[in-house]
C-alpha cells in the first residue's frame, strides 16, 4: 500500500518516499537523509528538488589521500547565497537541510531577520587535521565545510569571531541544530583553532561541541 502511486500516506511520513528537502521534518526524516547520502543519484535528485544553486561534477582525485567523490559545485544552500565552493553532495545536502529547517527558523526568532547569505573559510582543503603531521582532515576528502558568519536581510553581518558571545542564544542554537543534521560539529566552545568557524563534518561519531 505504502509503495502505490495512489497512496493516501503523505510524502513526507512515507518510508519508501525519498528524502525532499521541502518536506516538513518528522522522525522519517534523519533515516531518509541517511538513506539519501548513501546514493549518490538520490542525493544530486534531492538538491535538484530543492532547487539549491548547484553544478554536479566529474570525482576529483588528487592523490591517494585527497579528492572529492560525488563532487558538486555549490553557489546557494535554499535562500543564502554563498561564494562558489566545491564539496561532496552528502555536505550539500545536509547544508541544505541545515539552512532551511534551522538557520532560518532561528534566524527569525533570535534577530528579527531572515538570512540570505552564509561565509565560508572552505570544504575541499588537501591537508592534514591542525596540529597533526600525519592524520588528514576531512576537508582533504570534501567532508567537512567551516562556516565564518552569517549575512542578514537586514543589512547586518555576524561572525563568529566577534559574535559569538555577543548573539549567543542565536550562535548556540545554531551550532545545536547542526548537530541535528552533521555527523561531527566543532565550534568556538571546543577549542582557539575553531573560535573563528563552525566545522561541520559529514562523518563522525556524534561529537558536537
Amino acid at each position: 500500500m505504502l509503495q502505490h502511486p495512489t497512496s493516501p500516506v503523505p510524502r513526507a511520513w512515507n518510508p519508501f518516499e525519498p528524502l525532499n528537502v521541502t518536506d516538513a521534518v518528522n522522525l522519517l526524516t534523519p533515516y531518509k537523509l541517511a538513506k539519501a547520502v548513501r546514493e549518490p543519484e538520490q542525493c544530486l535528485a534531492a538538491l535538484n528538488d530543492a532547487e539549491t544553486g548547484f553544478t554536479p561534477l566529474a570525482d576529483l582525485v588528487e592523490s591517494p589521500q585527497c579528492g572529492i567523490a560525488n563532487r558538486v559545485a555549490v553557489t546557494r544552500f535554499g535562500a543564502s547565497r554563498v561564494s562558489a565552493v566545491e564539496t561532496t553532495c552528502d555536505v550539500a545536502l545536509r547544508m541544505e537541510m541545515w539552512e532551511r529547517h534551522s538557520l532560518q527558523p532561528l534566524a527569525r526568532q533570535h534577530l528579527g531577520s531572515e538570512i540570505v547569505g552564509i561565509s565560508h573559510l572552505s570544504s575541499y582543503n588537501c591537508r592534514p587535521i591542525r596540529g597533526s603531521s600525519t592524520r588528514m582532515s576531512l576537508h582533504a576528502t570534501g567532508e567537512a565545510i567551516d562556516i565564518v558568519g552569517f549575512e542578514l536581510a537586514d543589512g547586518r553581518s555576524l561572525r563568529l569571531l566577534e559574535d559569538w558571545r555577543r548573539e549567543p542564544a542565536f550562535f548556540v542554537a545554531a551550532r545545536d541544530a547542526a548537530c541535528l543534521w552533521f555527523e561531527t560539529v566543532l565550534g568556538p566552545d571546543y577549542n582557539a583553532l575553531h573560535a573563528n568557524h563552525f566545522h561541520l563534518q559529514s562523518r563522525g561519531w556524534g561529537t558536537c561541541r
